[in-house]
């Protein structure tokens, strides 16, 4: 298991966009993404016509990098690792209240179980900088 130092895990905690890697047929998609912390994994909102998660359907493999770029002082986490899909019971219901208490684009237009999942990213890979 990947462990995430403090300055790592306070970095993730403050941040809300980071941008998703996934492939289909060895052809990459990266798009920008909100995302929370939560159990040492990333947790992704995404729709079921996306292309990310038609991607995840067909290779678990994903990739994301959490960053501030500020010329000199850049700070950044990238994270590769196996996608789960979360649709419905416990855990999904514990990860939509905290995107619910988060975010107030989840407020404004509320889902349900199966109708949006979450992407769970089980990191296997990181790497940081300017984090110490």
């Amino acid at each position: 298991m990947i462990e995430f130092n403090n300055k790592e895990i306070a970095f993730l905690n403050e941040l809300e966009e980071a941008r998703i890697a996934t492939s289909h047929d060895n052809i990459p998609h990266t798009k920008p993404v909100s995302f929370i912390f939560v159990d040492n994994s990333i947790i992704i909102a995404t729709d079921y016509n996306t292309r990310t998660y038609k991607n995840v359907k067909i290779n678990s493999k994903s990739a994301i990098v959490i960053d501030i770029y500020k010329s000199g002082g850049h700070k950044a986490i990238c994270i590769q690792g196996d996608t789960e899909l979360i649709e419905a019971g416990q855990e999904f219901k514990k990860l939509y209240d905290i995107f619910y208490k988060k975010f107030s684009w989840v407020r404004k237009d509320p889902w349900k179980e199966n109708e949006a999942p979450f992407l769970k990213i089980i990191p296997n890979n990181k790497i940081s900088w300017g984090l110490s």
